[in-house]
């Protein structure tokens, strides 16, 4: 029988509320906890607490207090990623990021989807897409990230925007709905 963690990471409905991944949601909301009560210069012990927590913490990463996600296993880093104060990660699915990549304060990526269908809205059941960030991507404040995008190497998603597709590499893209605005030439 398959289990409604198999179910999540498929990406076909799930019930979010069963125990076992509420358990693994209350370990992930304890280490974050922990994490964004660790003073600046405990560097080490913040380093320990994302290699526990994250899939891959990458090398050296930096996250700003406060950070928040729901599983945390599904958050890989590859390499150096920065990321500012008070961003939420809702890491149902896969959110992988690029070496090189900054994202400012306040950003959200968000996995998990909801039904349209009210009958299981209300029954609550989820599914979940996975996000994908290229290479040196640098979000401004306030970005929103929504399931199933992907966003291109060296690209720039301006302060605010609402990314509901797929962005290419190299451009400079905003607004909400965010869109390409500006080719970048390298």
């Amino acid at each position: 029988m398959i289990t409604e963690k198999e179910k999540m990471l498929n990406g076909e409905l799930y019930k979010p509320f069963c125990k076992d991944l509420e358990k693994e949601r209350f370990l992930a909301k304890k280490l974050c906890m922990a994490y964004n009560r660790l003073m600046p210069e405990q560097t080490e012990e913040k380093q320990q607490i994302l290699k526990s927590l994250l899939g891959n913490s990458g090398n050296n990463s930096i996250i700003e207090p406060d950070f928040f996600c729901d599983y945390g296993y599904n958050i890989e880093l590859d390499g150096f990623v920065y990321v500012n104060h008070n961003c939420v990660f809702l890491d149902c699915a896969k959110i992988k990021i690029g070496s090189d990549t900054f994202i400012g304060p306040n950003c959200g990526f968000y996995t998990a989807i909801h039904p349209i269908n009210y009958e299981q809205r209300i029954s609550g059941l989820e599914s979940a897409k996975p996000i994908t960030i290229g290479k040196g991507v640098w979000f401004g404040g306030g970005v929103t990230v929504l399931p199933g995008v992907t966003v291109g190497d060296r690209t720039v998603i301006g302060a605010g925007s609402v990314v509901v597709k797929d962005i290419p590499a190299d451009v400079v893209a905003v607004g909400n709905p965010c869109k390409v605005i500006k080719q970048i030439d390298n």
